[in-house]
């Protein structure tokens, strides 16, 4: 007897539908899993056995074989010990034949019966709703699959014993509920940050309208602080945007006992991460950081001493918003869309330009640690903006700058202009950032003083075509924070002193 049951196998975020397929022969003892398993896949034989021992289920002496079809298709994780065990089940009768038919199966087995977490309970659940099956996962992964779809029946046991007698019909699984993080800490405030008025308008405009990010200063002068607290600006992640997130998270096993959180990621690498560990890879092609903070940020801090290859490698995900791990036998695709806000001092002993400092490298201290970030990459950040050091005279004063929350407000407003504005054009929840460059031309058309101050500027400067489509679209921002239908002088001249700024940084070929 073949007993069969619905499982999958990730590329990406995508999962693949997978049939294991388990035979029970006459022959000498034996148990063999074929269909490219890897070493995690093989190894669940051991788990399989044992589980199903602690759960009073002893395999008789015969040959066993399980099949992972399609044969050619790379099986990797933990995850298919349950399909494996549930396939054996069924073929000693212990659980009915049909009683699988219409589930997809994933979850990792304990040696004494119970069920383990395993990575990408979400997608498996949408891959599961797409083919109108349901899911049995383990009970922890319950919460997280739950947000597949509100009306497709989840099974979440805490372990076999539980599921059989379900299936018996002796016990009654209850189906798991979404679950949402709740926000065990507020975010930092901007009204803790003494000065710093044009870093924090500069953080105003990154955050309505999604721009990449440069802040170049001194040790000190508070540009980490700054970072830390455009998160407490941002809106909350819209209900598409939750479920993209949480499906890279679930992928990467980072979604902490099944809930999801509507908060925008916030990732800031060390900058010894390699190039894997930021744009993913390794042997399982896992998403890097640069797909883990996907519709939210990413933090370079010390931005030149990360290596440049790594800095490079970032080109195409800002560019794009996605990013391609091209291997020998595969290809995986994962979401990349982020807001890179990176943080550097003007040169190695961090005080060039500041009034009376002279560097005993001279010039070249400078130029050399700038050289470290390449043109084209320097070509995508949108705003640079000059962090100076703090006065006493602005640390001494008692006076709250503006709060986060009157900030928030402002930047949520500009985000709604902008949401309706897209959509108006065919495109959903885009951002002035992520425009089309034909399209940041019609909807970012500056006025005849703005036009000829753009040319002006575009001649004097030298911008490239990418930066010219860049300006046009922080102009766009700002008139929307102004609540502003058309782009004026105004709005141009203070995008373009964003994009120029910095004596500390030289502008990009």
């Amino acid at each position: 007897m073949v007993a069969k049951v619905n499982t999958v196998a990730f590329q990406g975020v995508e999962a693949v539908p997978v049939d294991v397929q388990v035979m029970i022969a006459p022959g000498k003892l034996h148990f063999a899993i074929v269909g490219l398993p890897d070493k995690a896949v093989a190894e669940s034989r051991e788990r399989v056995m044992a589980a199903l021992h602690a759960s009073g289920l002893s395999l008789p002496p015969k040959r066993i074989t399980v099949n992972l079809a399609p044969a050619d298709l790379p099986k990797e994780g933990s995850h298919y010990d349950l399909p494996i065990a549930l396939g054996l089940m069924a073929a000693l009768g212990a659980i009915p034949s049909d009683a699988l038919a219409d589930y997809v199966v994933i979850g990792e087995l304990a040696l004494d019966g119970s069920l383990s977490h395993v990575a990408g309970a979400l997608p498996a659940a949408i891959s599961a709703n797409a083919q109108e099956k349901g899911l049995i996962c383990p009970s922890v992964c319950g919460p997280e699959a739950a947000w597949a779809d509100a009306d497709m029946s989840i099974l979440a046991p805490f372990n076999l014993i539980s599921l059989a007698n379900h299936f018996r019909g002796t016990q009654l699984l209850s189906k798991p509920l979404p679950a949402l993080q709740n926000a065990s800490e507020p975010f930092p405030d901007l009204s803790d940050i003494k000065g710093q008025e044009t870093a924090k308008r500069a953080l105003e405009i990154a955050a309505a309208g999604g721009h990449n990010l440069l802040m170049v200063g001194p040790p000190g002068s508070g540009k980490s602080m700054l970072a830390a607290r455009i998160a407490g600006i941002l809106p909350d992640l819209t209900p598409p945007e939750l479920l993209e997130v949480s499906m890279i998270a679930s992928i990467a096993g980072e979604l902490a006992d099944g809930k999801l959180s509507n908060r925008r990621p916030f990732r800031s690498p060390h900058h010894s991460a390699s190039m894997a560990a930021m744009v993913g890879g390794g042997v399982r092609a896992r998403p890097g950081e640069v797909s883990l903070a996907h519709n939210g940020i990413l933090f370079l801090d010390e931005f030149p001493e990360f290596s440049p290859q790594v800095l490079d490698s970032l080109r195409q995900p800002i560019e794009n918003g996605e990013t391609i791990i091209a291997r020998a036998n595969h290809r995986i695709t994962y979401p990349s869309r982020v807001q890179l806000i990176a943080a550097m001092n003007p040169c190695r002993c961090g005080m060039a330009g500041e009034p009376g400092h002279t560097c005993k490298r001279g010039d070249r201290c400078a130029g050399d640690y700038q050289a470290r970030i390449s043109g084209p990459l320097l070509d995508r950040i949108d705003i640079r903006v000059d962090v100076p050091t703090v006065t006493a005279s602005d640390l001494i004063n008692r006076e709250a700058g503006e709060a986060s929350a009157i900030v928030a407000k402002r930047v949520k407003a500009a985000r709604e202009r902008q949401f309706v504005r897209s959509a108006d054009l065919g495109l959903n929840g885009v951002t002035n950032s992520a425009l089309p460059a034909a399209m940041a031309e019609t909807i970012a058309a500056p006025d005849k003083d703005g036009e000829e101050l753009l040319r002006e500027a575009a001649q004097h400067l030298k911008f490239s075509a990418r930066a010219y489509h860049r300006i046009l679209k922080v102009s766009r921002t700002i008139a929307d924070l102004d609540d502003s239908e058309e782009v004026s002088r105004i709005h141009l001249a203070e995008a373009i002193a964003y994009r120029s700024a910095g004596n500390r940084m030289p502008m990009a070929a």
